[in-house]
């Protein structure tokens, strides 16, 4: 699945990934690839970007780190948003 998060400053990531996990208003949830469309505002929390069977990914925005625990998965903390899934391309709206 492709992924974009967009900031009001930049595009903060752009890249194929495995499964994104994000604070929905109702709960966290997670998408995985071929997953239904959806259309969800987000609360304040933490983006999980799945990238392990991705290859490297570079230029990172000094805003998405690593986990601690695991080096491909990334994070981004956030105070607000909306995302829109379709056709395997997710778009999130980041405050």
């Amino acid at each position: 699945m492709f992924l974009e998060i967009v900031s009001p400053e930049a595009i903060l990531f752009s890249s194929e990934v495995d499964s994104v996990s994000v604070p929905g208003v109702n709960g966290e949830f997670q998408m995985l690839n071929n997953h239904a469309p959806v259309v969800s505002i987000l609360k304040e929390g933490t983006v999980l970007i799945d990238v392990n069977s991705q290859s490297n990914i570079e230029d990172l925005n000094e805003k998405i780190i690593p986990s601690k625990e695991d080096a491909k998965i990334l994070t981004l903390s956030i105070n607000s948003g909306t995302l829109e899934l379709n056709n395997n391309k997710l778009i999130i709206l980041a405050d």
